[in-house]
């Protein structure tokens, strides 16, 4: 079954109920946008000011704190004076409003504009991998005030992926690409890094990790990428916010400066800038008070999913959904760009 969220045109009956709830006078405009692969966002223009609209689809199996405590976490962590934009509350002080079946919140609009890792300097990154550790810090503080109900970190353990099961995986994805009865250079690219990552796999599994210890304190953000920090349009790359905080919750800190980096600071051919990610994670270290072996437990572990993901490739042949097609060659190809520098990306992130 094809999955979509793209956003969709809102009526003009439901803009009308949204704005008289919070108080942002009378609806003007309301441009659907286009950036986003989960839930719906809308630039709205009202007569009190320009907002963003958020429709929550709660199709995201990531998520893990009902709405309203995720909100409560956010304004704590702008009140210690984090750039972050916490939803606006209704009339009745709620910031999560349910019309018509759907789920709503809104938040003031912030003019700013998205930068990877390429259009960082140096003093960008360490002030990028600073933020990231201040936010972790953060969170250790305001978590529990937040959200109370249950909400303590309580300690577990976490099994990398294992070979077998990735090679199954493979196989089904292999049989879909050469099912097709027309093949494009997406499906030939496909079916090259399946049987590459078949190779690598056989080569590489004696050095999957073992099970590991959730650490007590790992409140992260979830989902740390370019697309959910705003900076300034003009001038030094000072984050402006750090927007959708649907997937906050308990995950090993370390394991999200990873991902963050291999994300920002990807090349298009599959490589990554070590000299920026030496730059950002000594930042990191430095402000969440991480060491180097942790960190190098996480490169390691990232590097290990990794080698084992594939949900670009599923979301494109098991879903018929390709939004995420052209991220798939950059991706696919610093799997294997990574696994042949290891040590010298383990070195960035640790020195």
């Amino acid at each position: 079954m094809t999955t979509r969220t793209s956003a969709r045109e809102l009526s003009g009956r439901t803009l009308h109920a949204l704005t008289r709830r919070y108080g942002a006078g009378e609806p003007l405009s309301c441009q659907p946008l286009s950036q986003g692969l989960l839930n719906r966002g809308y630039r709205l223009a009202t007569t009190r000011g320009r907002y963003f609209l958020k429709q929550h689809l709660a199709g995201d199996p990531d998520t893990v704190l009902p709405l309203p405590r995720q909100h409560r976490a956010t304004a704590e962590l702008a009140a210690l004076g984090l750039p972050v934009a916490p939803p606006l509350a209704d009339r009745d002080g709620a910031t999560v409003t349910l019309l018509a079946g759907h789920c709503f919140a809104l938040h003031p609009w912030i003019d700013g504009r998205h930068r990877g890792g390429g259009d960082l300097g140096r003093a960008d990154c360490r002030r990028l991998g600073a933020l990231l550790g201040l936010v972790h810090r953060a969170l250790e503080r305001v978590i529990l005030r937040a959200a109370p109900e249950g909400a303590a970190p309580a300690r577990g353990r976490i099994k990398a992926a294992c070979p077998n099961e990735t090679r199954q995986v493979i196989d089904g994805l292999l049989a879909r690409v050469r099912q097709r009865p027309r093949r494009s250079g997406f499906d030939e690219l496909a079916e090259h890094r399946l049987l590459e990552r078949r190779v690598l796999l056989r080569r590489y599994e004696a050095l999957r990790p073992g099970v590991t210890e959730i650490p007590a304190a790992g409140w992260v953000h979830g989902d740390f990428h370019p697309l959910n920090l705003l900076y300034r349009a003009e001038g030094p790359a000072d984050p402006l916010a750090i927007i959708d905080w649907d997937r906050l919750g308990i995950r090993p800190r370390a394991e999200e400066a990873v991902r963050a980096a291999a994300i920002f600071f990807l090349r298009p051919d599959g490589s990554l800038e070590l000299p920026k990610i030496s730059a950002y994670a000594r930042a990191y270290r430095i402000a969440a008070g991480v060491g180097p072996a942790e960190l190098a437990a996480a490169v390691h572990r990232v590097w290990w999913e990794r080698l084992n993901d594939f949900w670009m490739l599923r979301w494109h042949y098991e879903r018929g959904d390709p939004r995420t097609d052209p991220q798939f060659g950059a991706a696919s190809a610093l799997v294997v760009w990574w696994t042949r520098h290891r040590r010298a990306v383990r070195d960035a992130f640790c020195a």
